[in-house]
């Protein structure tokens, strides 16, 4: 069993102690650092090389955003789950921009949080139902910072729109006046091309990869 070697970064000493009470006895994950604030984090993911990181989005000093974004700089490597209490939708997208590979609310469950961070780990999207809309009626066609090109064609572009807006294989071959068997090929082509396990997922990569608008 690989131990995941995390950080915890916000600003309120409840959220942090509540977070190390709830993950101090898995087997397999290391607390090796908690910061206060985004630049704290900076400067500690650096000397400690955490695998996985649990980061607020508003903090003092330097916000969640903006710190994923300078320790990608350095580690490209590390991983980031963003825990918010989603006041402001627009800091949930910019935090995927920044390259947050999931979204979880702060009163997420214990066995919640713990499979997000083992997917997160593993290279995989974690985002709640809840937060997944709200992100999705805020797209820009613009790519995250640092992200290959992918080669997406119109159609499956179309596609991958209406997934995101939650259309069946049979809905969208209507839309899209395609036989249904023809969607599920494209929809098969997504999720290899994106490197995605299912429909969520393809989109939340999609959104984080400016691939789609509405």
């Amino acid at each position: 069993m690989k131990t995941i070697r995390f950080m915890i970064v916000d600003d309120q000493q409840i959220i942090r102690e509540g977070l190390i009470g709830m993950l101090g006895s898995e087997p397999d994950l290391e607390l090796v650092g908690v910061a206060g604030n985004g630049r704290e984090a900076v400067l500690m993911a650096g000397a400690l090389r955490p695998d996985l990181i649990l980061m607020d989005l508003r903090m003092p000093v330097m916000g969640g955003a903006e710190a994923i974004r300078e320790i990608r700089k350095n580690r490209p490597e590390t991983r980031f789950i963003i825990l918010t209490v989603y006041d402001n939708d627009e800091e949930l997208y910019e935090g995927l921009r920044a390259g947050a590979k999931a979204f979880l609310l702060k009163d997420v469950s214990r066995e919640e949080l713990i499979d997000a961070i083992h997917a997160v780990a593993e290279g995989k999207v974690h985002l709640q139902p809840e937060l997944t809309s709200m992100l999705l009626d805020h797209l820009v066609d613009m790519p995250v910072e640092g992200q290959p090109t992918l080669n997406v064609t119109k159609r499956e572009r179309a596609v991958l729109e209406l997934l995101a807006r939650g259309a069946s294989n049979k809905e969208i071959g209507s839309q899209l006046a395609i036989s249904e068997h023809t969607v599920k090929s494209h929809v098969a082509n997504i999720f290899t091309k994106l490197e995605a396990r299912d429909r969520t997922e393809a989109v939340a990569k999609a959104i984080q990869k400016g691939l789609i608008r509405f």
